[in-house]
C-alpha cells in the first residue's frame, strides 16, 4: 500500500491492483484500497514521504460508472464532486465543504462524482447525472489529498459500467479498462 515516487515527477494511484494491471512498471504505483478514506490517507502518506510534494504529478487511474446514456471510453474529468457529503448542511453551519474541486487538468466540462456508495441503483444514478457524467469511489479523495500537499493531479477514468445492475459485472470488465488506462499512461506520459 505504500509507494514513494522513484521519479519525482509522477505517482500513479489506483484503488485496486486489478485497475492498475496495465500500469507500466517504470511508474511508481500506489494502490490505495477502495473508498475515499483509504484513498486520501494513502495519497497523503505517500506525498508526505517525498521531499517536495509540489514536484509530484499524481495520476489517478481507475474505472468509473457512466451516469448518462452514451458516456463510454476514457475520460479526464476537470472537476470532481464529493457526492455523498451533506454539503448544504455544512454550509448552513457556516463552513465551506469544498464539495467541488476544479483540477486544473482534464476537461473542465466533465465532472466526476466520487463517494463511498457503490452505485447500482438507477434512481441514484439518475440523481447523480444531474451533477456529473461519471461516478467512482476515490477520485475526489485523491484530488483532495494531492491539492492539500500542493501536488498536481490528473484523474483518468475508463467507463466500466452504466452505474446500474451492470456494475455488478465490474470484475469481468476491469481488465479491459486496465489495458486502456495503461495505454493512456504510455502515450500521455511516456
Amino acid at each position: 500500500m505504500s509507494a514513494v515516487p522513484r521519479r519525482t515527477d509522477v505517482l500513479v494511484v489506483a484503488a485496486t491492483r486489478a485497475e492498475a494491471a496495465g500500469v507500466p512498471e517504470h511508474y511508481p504505483l500506489l494502490v490505495t484500497g477502495i473508498g475515499k478514506v483509504p484513498a486520501a490517507a494513502a495519497v497523503a502518506a505517500a506525498l508526505g514521504r517525498v521531499p517536495d510534494p509540489t514536484a509530484v504529478h499524481v495520476v489517478n487511474v481507475g474505472t468509473a460508472g457512466a451516469l448518462r446514456p452514451g458516456v463510454t471510453g476514457l475520460h479526464l474529468p476537470g472537476t470532481v464532486l464529493n457526492h455523498d457529503l451533506s454539503a448544504d448542511a455544512v454550509r448552513q453551519l457556516g463552513h465551506d465543504p469544498h464539495e467541488l474541486l476544479a483540477l486544473g487538468t482534464g476537461d473542465p466540462g466533465t465532472v466526476l462524482a466520487s463517494g463511498d456508495v457503490f452505485v447500482t441503483d438507477p434512481a441514484v444514478r439518475d440523481a447523480l447525472a444531474q451533477r456529473a457524467a461519471l461516478v467512482d469511489m476515490e477520485g475526489y479523495a485523491v484530488a483532495w489529498a494531492a491539492h492539500a500537499a500542493g501536488a498536481r493531479v490528473t484523474l483518468v477514468k475508463h467507463v466500466s459500467d452504466t452505474a446500474d445492475d451492470s456494475a455488478w459485472d465490474w470484475p469481468a470488465q476491469v481488465a479491459a479498462s486496465a489495458a486502456v488506462l495503461g495505454e493512456w499512461l504510455e502515450g500521455a506520459l511516456g
